[in-house]
């Protein structure tokens, strides 16, 4: 296990591309103060073409509007953050999230505070922070398919009453049977989701590892195992067992042979500020230190 720090700032910023929460119009008064503090520094804002339409403005193909821009905004929750980050991970665009939801442990600016800090931007006044993201490979009968995991990947049964049996393998050998609900495979940045909730460790964001905890165990013995970044977790079930990627895609096991899982070679990039401090995060989500 290591913690990747790497001291990154954007140049020449040019264009900024913005998504929005769906199903929010009444998020668009904070697309247009964005708007026109990105024009106060000659900065164009390009909008996704399917929050451009619900805003009701002019938009562009998402895929373009990530090939022109330099860096991307969210507005929305962590969710919303979330499926900006994977659908844009092959551009390598750092993201900044503007908090419009509940949580924010990855959204920590405000949509109040939105103004002030892209001042800070073009200050200098920001960090970027890498975050380690999975690569699932679904395989079927030597064919292979892709994706990237942001938060989680839970293997979980399909229907309320039964339990299903989960193998899983590192080089080619069984290191467990975990038997019950289901198995999460958590990234450092989803250990506060539902792996926490599972009675899953938390580890502080910017550390690369993987962490794998069981769901309701049928096992007194059953605990998190946090392995580090070189290993490849292969998993397989007979059962009727449900994977859910970052909570957003749902695919059937028996559709395939098996699971692959590893540490992808590049990070997740997310804008900050400076003075965020991941304790203090979990002080303010998790009451810590409070009697």
């Amino acid at each position: 296990m290591k913690v990747r720090k790497i001291n990154e700032k954007l140049k020449n910023i040019r264009f900024v591309g913005l998504t929005v929460r769906p199903d929010s119009p009444e998020l668009k008064p904070y697309y247009e103060k964005l708007k026109t503090k990105l024009e106060s520094y000659g900065v164009k804002l390009i909008v996704a073409k399917n929050s451009a339409k619900m805003l009701g403005v002019k938009g562009e193909d998402f895929d373009k509007m990530c090939q022109r821009c330099d860096f991307l905004i969210s507005i929305g929750g962590d969710g919303s953050l979330i499926s900006i980050s994977r659908k844009s991970f092959i551009y390598d665009k750092p993201i900044l999230g503007i908090n419009a939801g509940k949580l924010g442990f990855l959204t920590d600016i405000r949509c109040d505070e939105m103004e002030v800090f892209i001042d800070k931007i073009f200050s200098g006044e920001y960090r970027i922070d890498t975050r380690m993201v999975l690569e699932v490979t679904f395989n079927k009968e030597g064919n292979k398919k892709s994706i990237i995991a942001f938060n989680d990947i839970v293997f979980t049964r399909s229907a309320i009453s039964g339990m299903v049996t989960i193998e899983a393998y590192i080089d080619g050998k069984l290191i467990n049977n975990y038997y019950g609900d289901g198995l999460i495979v958590s990234t450092p940045t989803g250990s506060t989701a539902y792996n926490l909730s599972s009675g899953g460790p938390v580890v502080f964001p910017l550390t690369e590892a993987l962490i794998l905890t069981p769901i309701c165990p049928h096992s007194l013995t059953q605990r998190p195992l946090v392995l580090p970044v070189d290993f490849e977790v292969e998993l397989r079930s007979n059962d009727r067992t449900l994977i859910v990627v970052d909570g957003q895609d749902i695919y059937e096991m028996g559709d395939y042979d098996f699971v692959e899982i590893k540490v992808a070679q590049k990070g997740a990039k997310l804008i900050h500020r400076l003075e965020r401090n991941y304790f203090d995060v979990l002080k303010e989500k998790l009451n810590w230190g409070s009697l």
